[in-house]
């Protein structure tokens, strides 16, 4: 067996140098792949027969299927990508929302209260200020005139 052996100093750097570009373009194939194939799922304009064709020029002629759906559907995929990100924050910025609420109701609100004040961790005027609070869902502007510093 004559396997020749490599060394470090057997590797020239132009070949580092063009092997680290070769496998830089080759990941980058396939991040320009798997943006292709979810954007043709994507796609509601697009009904099941012609993301089916797609795929398959896709899957059987990676770089002819991906370079002609680039040219030819190309512009819409930023467009796409964009309305996903307004709707995916558009979500998020509702369950905030929903969150800094309480996440309930008006009428789970009304029965937190109702067994807070039954529990006697409210009183009875505590009670009902919430109760408008809630059912007018603001919070009051000014304290009354009557009301104690606590």
């Amino acid at each position: 067996m004559s396997a020749q052996t490599y060394l470090a100093y057997d590797y020239p750097a132009l070949s580092v140098f063009w092997s680290m570009l070769v496998f830089f373009l080759w990941i980058m194939w396939f991040v320009l792949l798997f943006r292709v194939v979810m954007d043709i799922f994507r796609d509601d304009a697009l009904g099941g027969g012609g993301k089916a064709a797609w795929l398959l020029c896709v899957v059987l002629l990676p770089f002819l299927g991906v370079f002609v759906y680039l040219i030819a559907r190309g512009k819409g995929m930023g467009r796409r990508e964009v309305e996903q990100a307004r709707a995916q924050q558009r979500a998020f910025d509702e369950y905030v929302r929903q969150t800094a609420r309480g996440g309930g109701s008006r009428a789970d609100e009304l029965a937190r209260l109702s067994e807070m004040k039954a529990r006697g961790d409210i009183t009875e005027d505590e009670f009902r200020r919430a109760k408008e609070m809630a059912l007018a869902d603001h919070a009051p502007s000014a304290p009354e005139k009557n009301e104690v510093a606590r």
